[in-house]
């Protein structure tokens, strides 16, 4: 996983400098989402491996239909440079390089039944607060968390579930 991520990271960068130059950033976006979630099929991601494969077939596989002409032309040169299969790293790579661009953190909120939106309202201020930049937040939902919610945002993992808490009293008790 970490040699695919070392091979993608420039691949991500020089698609993130040129949307930014183009002022493309979610345009691109789009289009690298929807060329990983093909390219991370697996029946698609065998076809990619063929050296049989033409470029300018992945490419019309993998690019969405109305993509700026620039991302048709970033496809072929990963497909003449046999990187395809890295599209999902480069997606994942060029979202964190615009978030960061935009002073955007995403957090991911998992709880155990889905939060009111005014809950999730006062969850996304703290984080917006604790962080001092925008918070894109994503919910999830986990009955096994019993209560409560775990909160991801970049390295920051803030466990108030139920679960998290048994299992540091679980941990005090024992020791």
């Amino acid at each position: 996983m970490s040699q695919a991520l070392t091979l993608a990271r420039p691949y991500a960068r020089a698609a993130f400098a040129s949307a930014r130059e183009a002022g493309t950033l979610a345009a691109w976006s789009d289009s690298l989402e929807f060329a990983a979630r093909i390219a991370a099929d697996p029946q698609v991601a065998s076809l990619l491996g063929n050296p049989r494969l033409v470029a300018a077939d992945a490419v019309g596989l993998l690019s969405p239909d109305g993509a700026h002409p620039d991302f048709a032309n970033f496809l072929a040169l990963l497909a003449e440079n046999h990187r395809l299969q890295l599209l999902p790293e480069v997606a994942g790579l060029f979202a964190g390089l615009r978030a960061e661009a935009e002073r955007v953190i995403k957090a991911r909120v998992t709880s155990a039944t889905m939060l009111p939106d005014a809950e999730l309202a006062t969850i996304t201020a703290a984080l917006r607060k604790r962080f001092g930049q925008d918070v894109d937040v994503d919910t999830a939902v986990d009955a096994t968390l019993i209560g409560g919610a775990v909160i991801t945002a970049g390295d920051v993992v803030i466990d108030g579930s139920l679960r998290g808490k048994l299992e540091r009293l679980q941990s005090a008790l024992a020791a």
